[in-house]
């Protein structure tokens, strides 16, 4: 340490009493062999650093090879990736909005049958006589479906049968398909189950319309005409 000038001597003890957090005399004392380095002369007058004996440092316990320390700071309460909470725009309130809307919707259909009613006549038809039945005798548009089964099966089938089955189908789809999701998307076994039977009702009921001619015989209506009043 003889060699190294006083005042770089000191610089380093001081960055090293720095880090350490000890006394900068307890390091110069240490690095020059025991013997305390003396200060730079400030005004020509030399003072001696006197050597104070250093608290000792607290002695930390031994860390296991291999364990990692970490320091705990906080304990944060997990919370749900997705927000199942519904936000207040999702909401509407019945009165007065949907209400509102429903009681337009009414007066709206309302105005427009009596529009209807005002210039396309429904007239009865004549009184029923038993000894001149209509050739064809349909029946309301809305049993012609039924009545259409009636020409292929047994009536303990056609008007029974299949109709209470249909019925028990469409009530059983709620129970077989338990999606709670009203995407169209998410619901195509509802879907397609529905639309089948909604179309097979469809199609009895035009067959029965417009395609039954007298004796109520398969025909075409472009060719011997319509045979069906509403």
């Amino acid at each position: 340490m003889a060699n190294i000038p006083e005042h770089l001597l000191r610089r380093s003890a001081e960055a090293k009493a720095k880090a350490t957090g000890v006394p900068v005399e307890q390091v110069l004392t240490e690095m020059t062999g025991g013997a305390p380095a003396s200060a730079p002369p400030t005004g020509g007058v030399a003072t001696a650093v006197a050597a104070t004996p250093a608290p000792a440092a607290p002695v930390m316990p031994a860390v296991p090879e291999g364990v990692r320390t970490q320091r705990l700071l906080t304990v944060v309460k997990a919370k749900a990736i997705q927000q199942v909470k519904r936000e207040p725009t999702d909401k509407v309130n019945v009165w007065p909005h949907l209400l509102a809307i429903e009681f337009v919707a009414l007066l709206v259909v309302t105005a427009l049958l009596v529009v209807f009613s005002v210039f396309q006549d429904a007239p009865l038809l004549e009184l029923a006589n038993p000894n001149a039945q209509p050739n064809p005798s349909k029946a309301p548009w809305y049993f012609l479906g039924l009545q259409e089964l009636l020409s292929y099966f047994d009536p303990q089938v056609a008007g029974v049968l299949i109709p209470g089955l249909g019925l028990a189908g469409i009530a059983a789809i709620p129970y077989v398909d338990r999606n709670r999701s009203t995407r169209p998307s998410d619901r195509r076994f509802a879907i397609m189950m529905f639309t089948f039977f909604v179309v097979a009702a469809a199609i009895l009921t035009i067959i029965g319309s417009f395609y039954r001619g007298k004796g109520f015989n398969f025909t075409f209506p472009w060719r011997d005409g319509i045979f069906f009043d509403l």
